[in-house]
């Protein structure tokens, strides 16, 4: 089936300061005995956002100003440590439908990209502009168009960097690797029985 083409992304955004911000914080490792990823959403970053008695601690995606938002902002090798794809997928499952940092892990990133949701690479100096207007401002919509890799929320506009190949499968809806694969089962099974399989 074909898929979205993503090329731009457009909604309200939080930020989430910090830099290596790895995946045992993302999704702590309690929650991944899941048999499908549905629900993780509701347990990102439960460690930091939740006491031990299971009352909010003020996070950030907690603010009543940030309900709903689509974006998330944060700062240097966001998505470290582990490469559980619980992360990702936690961070799609609770509404997050681009990732700006400062710099990613890669195959964070790449988890990302095969659940369509991008990973803009921008300087500090640009992530704290764009932070500042959020807090500011936070129904502020952020524009991203990955045509022209800008960034754009009221007097803010920046640049981003992202791979080349992920920036090209999200614009031409070719980012799902293994639905790409099942889509073409029929050839793939002509060209193995050619093969002798």
């Amino acid at each position: 089936m074909p898929l979205e083409k993503i090329t731009k992304v457009e909604g309200t955004a939080v930020h989430v300061p910090g830099g290596d911000i790895d995946t045992d914080r993302i999704i702590p490792a309690r929650f991944m005995k899941c048999v499908t990823f549905d629900g993780l959403g509701e347990y990102l970053f439960y460690d930091v956002r939740f006491d031990t008695d299971g009352k909010l601690k003020n996070h950030p995606l907690d603010k009543p100003q940030h309900k709903g938002v689509s974006i998330l902002i944060s700062g240097r090798n966001f998505g470290c440590g582990s490469s559980r794809e619980h992360a990702p997928q936690a961070l799609q499952k609770f509404g997050i439908k681009a990732v700006i940092a400062e710099s990613f892990a890669e195959i964070f990133a790449g988890n990302c990209t095969t659940l369509g949701v991008p990973c803009l690479q921008m300087s500090g100096t640009d992530i704290q502009a764009l932070a500042q207007v959020i807090e500011k401002s936070p129904a502020e919509k952020v524009r991203i168009d990955l045509a022209s890799s800008t960034v754009s929320a009221g007097s803010f506009k920046g640049s981003f960097q992202m791979k080349s190949g992920a920036r090209e499968s999200l614009m031409k809806g070719e980012w799902d690797a293994l639905g790409q694969l099942l889509d073409g089962r029929v050839q793939v099974s002509a060209h193995l029985a050619t093969m002798g399989y």
